[in-house]
């Protein structure tokens, strides 16, 4: 069955139950697609998925890094086309599930990833010079030696300002000529689960408020504890960040709570830049609107009408 199903969206849509469903009814497995989840130890800031819910369908991509490993773009697609296409060849159906744009297309799209490593004391230099003269500064040197990268690229994004820069470094040609696009050869379905602004922000406050309940501070002070240092870029995430900034003394356990609730709003935004309503290659589905019948519906159209329930 050549087939991928990708389920994309913002966080908190309900993305992950519903591909779980989905992978029940239609004898399929989970191919994780998010950037925070393949981090061993970071489970309730990551929403990851319980043991229970774990154990139910075959889960891809989750718990593969510890979180003071380097883990890069095409170490994710690499894998990403691993898993997927072992379980083309178990006659099994892939769903490529999450919510970073970066993981979702370069797996639809093919992007050819520049191979340059890691440069961990230039990055180090880079991260410096950020924290020193701000990252706008470091934006600006990006732009004066690949202006199209730099144009692509957030300012407020360091990490991968800090990866373009060290790719024109490393490669000696600018990070933007170094990309090409191929697509796999596998048919998709990309479907999309989105709803009204204010439902969504709701629902994040609601998870953030959870997460809390369940035990963020503790998973946080315990990375911290086993010697995962707040710096590194696995705990710069929404919700590490700031448990780690109350728990150096820096916020109040409320001003931190306030703070990942207001990130994660903005991070919202930033998902809607990589996956656009007006988009005609994603099939969007209003979660208010939908019923789970419609969805399903759908993909069994796509697949030939294959299901095992």
């Amino acid at each position: 069955m050549n087939r991928l199903v990708a389920i994309v969206g913002p966080t908190a849509v309900g993305k992950s139950q519903l591909a779980l469903r989905l992978a029940q009814a239609f004898d399929g497995e989970i191919v994780s697609a998010d950037s925070r989840q393949v981090y061993h130890h970071m489970d309730i800031g990551t929403a990851k998925p319980s043991p229970q819910e774990l154990s139910l369908v075959p889960h891809h991509l989750i718990n593969i890094v510890n979180p003071d490993e380097d883990f890069s773009l095409a170490q994710y697609q690499e894998l990403a086309y691993t898993a997927i296409e072992n379980i083309q060849h178990r006659d099994k159906l892939p769903l490529l599930v999450g919510g970073s744009g970066l993981y979702i297309w370069s797996v639809l799209e093919g992007w050819g990833i520049p191979q340059v490593p890691p440069d961990l004391e230039f990055r180090h230099s880079l991260e410096e010079k950020a924290a020193t003269v701000g990252k706008d500064e470091l934006h600006q040197e990006l732009k004066e030696v690949d202006p199209v990268a730099a144009q692509k690229i957030d300012q407020r994004n360091v990490r991968r300002t800090i990866r373009a820069l060290e790719v024109c470094r490393g490669a000696e040609a600018p990070f933007s000529k170094l990309q090409h696009k191929k697509a796999p050869s596998f048919t998709t379905l990309i479907m999309g689960l989105t709803t009204d602004r204010g439902e969504l922000y709701r629902r994040i406050d609601l998870r953030v408020d959870k997460m809390i309940k369940q035990g963020l501070v503790a998973e946080v002070k315990k990375l911290v504890n086993i010697g995962y240092d707040c710096t590194l870029p696995a705990m710069s995430g929404i919700g590490y960040k700031q448990i780690g900034m109350f728990l150096g003394g820096e916020l109040t356990l409320a001003a931190a709570i306030q703070q990942i609730k207001f990130e994660t709003h903005r991070f919202v935004r930033h998902q809607y830049n990589w996956f656009r309503l007006e988009s005609d290659r994603i099939e969007w589905f209003d979660i208010l609107g939908t019923s789970e019948w419609e969805i399903t519906t759908r993909l069994a159209a796509f697949i030939g009408g294959r299901s095992t329930q």
